[in-house]
């Protein structure tokens, strides 16, 4: 495993990074707790040592069962990382979504970070995580009803109690990270990032190399469409979101599929799955700082693990890019 500090942080992170929106099963069809927490140990016996979480992850599950994992392991050695400012408990802030909760029911969420809903959530959050700290907090959504200036206020104040040790956003443009960096050491943006999905390369990316903000790439295999293991037909669970992505149309798994079936003879070159490569071409771009993969049980949490023993030259992450780029997805 490597690991990388994020920005002008002395928070060093694993470059593969555990991503815990699966474990918690909302929107991924369920989840198995003592699967999930298997996949997290094993993954940190790989060298796994950063989990990134999120409080509306299985509203709460996906903390717990976080919580659950490290219990026995060396705090020092883990770094958590986790969010704010999504509730589905209120009705306040800037409506994101409907959507339903593990079990079925009805339920609404909001973008709020307002001073006093940031810190109860972390309050919630350290019980749910079973630690005093967290290590990098991250706003999961901009709230539109909230000044920037205060959802960091309150973060600067969690920072002074010791509670938080570094600030980071998810899901922000430049603009919007120029804005938050006036009132906080901003280290890092979590954005979705993969080899069909390269928008952040126009401004995020420039933004972030300039100004030393590291960027956290979540869903680098597409939610598992760059794994090669989704052929046209795939049936997924009735409260599997990813029935609504377009990416998984049958046009669109062809012709993803013809293009990992181009780069599949590097990757068995390397002796490495598809999904290995693409990761390692993942945190091999400009900017990339980790990649957070999720993985549902402790094989596919390995695996992940190990896409870090590839090494690839500069030949072969352009010959992966330029493929990509002939590739034409159906909207």
């Amino acid at each position: 495993m490597k690991y990388r500090k994020l920005g002008n942080s002395d928070l060093e992170v694993s470059v593969v990074t555990f991503g815990a929106w699966a474990a918690g099963g909302w929107m991924w069809g369920g989840t198995e707790r003592s699967v999930s927490v298997n996949a997290i140990q094993k993954s940190y016996d790989a060298g796994v040592t950063s989990i990134d979480t999120a409080p509306v992850y299985g509203q709460g599950l996906s903390e717990e069962i976080v919580g659950e994992a490290i219990k026995d392991l060396p705090r020092e050695k883990i770094q958590i990382l986790t969010k704010y400012g999504m509730r589905w408990d209120l009705t306040k802030g800037d409506f994101a979504m409907h959507s339903k909760d593990n079990n079925g029911k009805d339920i609404e969420i909001y973008k709020y970070a307002a001073k006093d809903s940031i810190i109860k959530e972390c309050e919630d959050s350290l019980k749910r995580l079973g630690t005093d700290y967290i290590d990098l907090y991250q706003i999961h959504w901009h709230d539109k009803t909230t000044p920037v200036e205060e959802t960091m206020e309150a973060i600067s104040m969690l920072i002074k109690q010791g509670k938080v040790l570094h600030a980071g956003v998810c899901n922000y443009d430049a603009n919007l990270m120029r804005e938050a960096s006036k009132h906080i050491n901003l280290v890092s943006d979590q954005v979705p990032y993969s080899l069909v999905k390269r928008g952040i390369e126009k401004e995020v990316v420039p933004y972030c190399l300039e100004h030393n903000k590291s960027i956290l790439a979540y869903s680098p295999l597409e939610r598992g469409l760059l794994t090669g293991k989704m052929k046209p037909g795939y049936k997924f669970g009735a409260d599997d979101h990813r029935t609504e992505i377009y990416f998984f149309k049958d046009e669109n798994l062809k012709r993803v599929n013809a293009f990992l079936d181009k780069i599949k003879p590097l990757a068995d070159d390397k002796q490495a799955t598809l999904g290995q490569l693409v990761i390692r071409w993942t945190v091999e771009q400009p900017g990339i700082t980790i990649a957070l993969v999720g993985a549902r049980d402790a094989e596919q949490a390995i695996q992940n693990a190990k896409s870090m023993d590839i090494e690839l030259t500069n030949e072969e992450l352009k010959f992966i890019s330029t493929e990509m780029d002939a590739l034409e997805l159906v909207k």
